[in-house]
């Protein structure tokens, strides 16, 4: 049985299906609510099977499944066919590394050949205040450090993801960041010298992603006062937060369990 590309009729059956795993599955749920199944120029969401699908697949910049089982992965790799589009693979490990296995050996190199493989990703949350005290200089970024912050955000990327974003692109949706009150920072000298953003709100779930601490800072605990800023004032219209990182990074680890994260899923990024 063929995945189906859903419509705005689909919303009300989707958001209740995703809200049984609201952490997991916060960025499709992001999208629905914001009228991605009315506006599919901005992306296309499957859901498999049948008139009220339980599975679902979004396929635009970022490829994520978000499923109970595995059995809807063959559906799938048909609906996303072999003119990749996406820029990465992401989401539960569980899925993202078979539906990635079935891509390749379904469409060959435009799935296969990947910049790299982001395999074990521990997806943490939090949903109480945080266990330190908070660092009273966060609050959300202005227009009057966008350039600062947008130094910041570059350096981020690259740390985190390699090479230079494409200036426009990423410039546009740090400005929609900003004037959506997504981006929190702390400005020091008019530099901002640290910065974190809400990529994925709904269900009650804030999806923090990007955290960057300029790198003189780094080492004397000051991220986690500033984690716990951001945690607090975020929690204020989401209650709970979450985000997830590379098992590699140890640092952060250490950093968000101090902050009070815990460990509810595991996550997988595949990197084009």
């Amino acid at each position: 049985m063929r995945a189906r590309a859903l419509t705005a009729a689909d919303t009300e059956s989707v958001l209740a299906a995703l809200a049984a795993e609201p952490v997991k599955n916060v960025f499709i749920a992001s999208r629905v609510e914001n009228g991605v199944l009315a506006r599919q120029a901005t992306g296309t969401v499957y859901g498999w099977p049948g008139r009220r699908p339980h599975s679902f697949l979004h396929v635009g910049t970022n490829l994520v499944p978000a499923s109970a089982g595995d059995d809807c992965l063959p559906a799938f790799v048909e609906a996303a066919g072999k003119r990749r589009v996406t820029q990465s693979i992401v989401g539960e490990s569980r899925l993202v590394l078979p539906l990635w296995d079935g891509l390749s050996r379904r469409w060959g190199r435009s799935w296969s050949a990947i910049r790299e493989l982001r395999g074990i990703q521990p997806l943490l949350a939090i949903s109480q205040d945080p266990l330190v005290e908070s660092d009273s200089r966060v609050q959300p970024v202005t227009w009057k450090d966008f350039d600062s912050y947008y130094g910041a955000a570059t350096a981020m990327y690259r740390e985190e993801v390699g090479g230079v974003p494409p200036r426009e692109g990423y410039a546009s949706y740090c400005r929609w960041l900003i004037s959506t009150g997504r981006s929190y920072g702390i400005v020091s000298d008019g530099q901002v010298v640290f910065k974190t953003d809400v990529g994925a709100t709904a269900g009650g779930v804030a999806q923090v992603q990007g955290v960057w601490l300029h790198p003189d800072l780094r080492g004397q605990g000051r991220s986690a006062p500033a984690m716990a800023a951001v945690v607090r004032q975020v929690r204020q219209r989401h209650p709970t937060v979450s985000l997830y990182v590379n098992s590699y990074n140890t640092r952060a680890l250490r950093l968000y369990e101090r902050v009070g994260f815990t460990q509810v899923g595991e996550f997988a990024t595949v990197l084009y």
